[in-house]
C-alpha cells in the first residue's frame, strides 16, 4: 500500500505584505508564490471557516486589499 498524498502547505510568504495592493496585482503576485487558491472577498462577506492548506484570502474594498489571511 502506498503513502498518502501530503498536501504542499504554504508558501513561506508574510500576508501582510498584500495589504494595500490592488486585488488584481495581489492575485498575480500570491499566484507567483506558490499559493494554490486565491479568494478575494468583499468586506463582511459571510463565509465558511474550514481550513484549506494552501489558499490566501483577500478582503477587497474599493478594488484595494485591506486584510489578507492564510487558510
Amino acid at each position: 500500500m502506498g503513502t498518502a498524498p501530503r498536501p504542499p502547505g504554504h508558501p513561506d510568504d508574510a500576508t501582510s505584505a498584500y495589504v494595500g495592493l490592488s486585488a488584481e496585482t495581489a492575485e498575480q503576485r500570491a499566484r507567483r508564490r506558490g499559493w494554490t487558491t486565491v479568494r478575494a472577498l468583499p468586506p463582511g462577506a459571510i463565509i465558511t471557516l474550514e481550513y484549506l492548506e494552501g489558499r490566501i484570502n483577500f478582503e477587497v474594498r474599493g478594488g484595494e486589499v485591506v486584510r489578507c489571511w492564510s487558510g
